[in-house]
């Protein structure tokens, strides 16, 4: 096995233990995005010279923290000192910001090795697409918008890589590349240095192999209840199986993928239960979407007033028509989300967990789609911790998966659920 095939869980052991440095696991995803790059068109920026210094001066220091020695990607709306940011835009083309982004700050601090920038839809947000290919099958999109990141750790480049949502940027990508992402609850994580789509939705996340890496990222920033929550039972754990209201948007890949998913539990001797959302929350999907365009007028109104020709007319119809969205409309959204988001907790009486769809089905064909993040939005709304993890292939033999999602400020147990489920669903 190459050091690139490792897991970041493995390559940590592997570090700690004196059988692998991280020089030579950054050599090794330097060669691999020689070689696969070409084709996938993950990365923006990459810095050979930069990544090798920071692993050899790794090398010669004991672990500096749960990262040490790993080197990670950043999607390119998220500032770092030492590499440009460009957002995908041509307004920030070779833009070079004074610091890190607080969550860059973090992870090199946990001892994590910078490699380079990934593709990106622009701003995160809408206009131009990233030149990201699917690695299975460079015919489809990876999703998006952190399309270079999700391809980025899909196709072995590097084990860890930073993504971010505001609907379903992050946890659809993961289902499309066949890997495991983590968007935590809204909020825990700062967002200080990274693009604002939507202030009060946008939340950073991370992409690994297994759950273990996604642990891995979540102890770095000391997530409440790391290392503290009990190991999780697979027998008895209670798990709710949630259509949601936007079920008719399923594709017959994604039906497939969450009922296997819920008899390979069953067998196991979970209890898997049907769950329904109630009444109240059959609109969030709806409010999602006047949130994220409500907020993003204000997120773009300054550049559209300064490189208005510049600004994809995507981005800067935020700023010009905006769906007809008025303060009235933004407030009742808001309220209907203020009002769902306490009563969500209350609803885990008789389940631990809930198992949903990340994506309607495969990733689709061709690159003017990022593929529809309608499976995403009612739980981005919500605020509550998500996980998107690999259930096999679907009949175009790309990757589907299944979501799990929990309570705000569940996050510890949320990955200690999922570390007991995922050897029974990825299979």
């Amino acid at each position: 096995m190459e050091p690139f095939e490792l897991t970041a869980s493995e390559a940590a052991h592997a570090i700690r233990d004196g059988r692998l440095t991280s020089e030579a696991l950054v050599r090794s995803c330097l060669e691999r995005i020689e070689d696969r790059d070409p084709e996938v068109r993950a990365w923006i920026t990459v810095d050979p010279a930069l990544a090798l210094a920071a692993a050899r001066e790794s090398d010669k220091r004991p672990a500096a923290g749960p990262l040490h020695g790993l080197p990670f990607g950043v999607k390119d709306v998220i500032d770092t000192a030492d590499l440009p940011t460009t957002q995908n835009s041509p307004i920030f083309q070779g833009h070079r910001p004074a610091r890190d982004a607080a969550c860059v700050a973090i992870a090199r601090s946990a001892g994590g090795i910078l490699m380079g920038k990934t593709d990106t839809v622009e701003f995160a947000s809408g206009g131009r697409k990233a030149a990201t290919r699917n690695p299975v099958n460079p015919a489809h999109t990876p999703g998006g918008s952190s399309s270079g990141s999700g391809a980025a750790v899909g196709d072995r480049h590097v084990p860890l890589a930073f993504g971010t949502q505001t609907g379903g940027s992050h946890i659809r990508p993961a289902a499309f590349n066949g890997i495991y992402g983590f968007k935590p609850t809204w909020g825990v994580v700062s967002r200080e240095g990274m693009k604002h789509y939507a202030v009060s939705l946008d939340t950073l996340g991370w992409y690994g192999r297994s759950v273990a890496d996604l642990a891995l990222m979540a102890e770095a920033f000391r997530l409440e209840g790391m290392g503290k929550t009990p190991l999780v039972k697979l027998a008895g754990l209670r798990v709710g199986l949630c259509r949601s209201p936007v079920w008719s948007r399923i594709e017959p890949a994604g039906e497939a993928a969450l009922l296997l998913a819920a008899r390979r539990l069953e067998e196991a001797g979970a209890v898997v239960v049907p769950f329904e959302l109630p009444e109240a929350f059959s609109t969030l999907a709806e409010v999602q979407d006047v949130i994220r365009r409500g907020e993003g007028r204000a997120s773009f109104l300054d550049l559209y007033l300064s490189d208005r020709h510049r600004l994809h007319p995507e981005l800067a119809d935020h700023c010009e028509h905006n769906h007809g969205i008025t303060a009235r409309t933004l407030t009742e959204a808001y309220d209907v989300a203020d009002t769902c988001r306490p009563r969500f907790a209350a609803l885990f009486e008789s389940i631990d967990v809930i198992l949903t769809p990340p994506a309607p089905g495969e990733a689709p064909e061709g690159l003017h789609t990022t593929g529809d993040h309608i499976f995403n939005s009612i739980w981005t709304v919500l605020h509550v911790p998500c996980l998107a993890m690999p259930c096999g292939r679907g009949p175009r033999g790309l990757p589907v998966g299944v979501q799990l999602v929990a309570p705000r400020f569940q996050d510890a147990a949320l990955l200690a659920m999922a570390e007991a489920m995922a050897p029974v669903v990825d299979v």
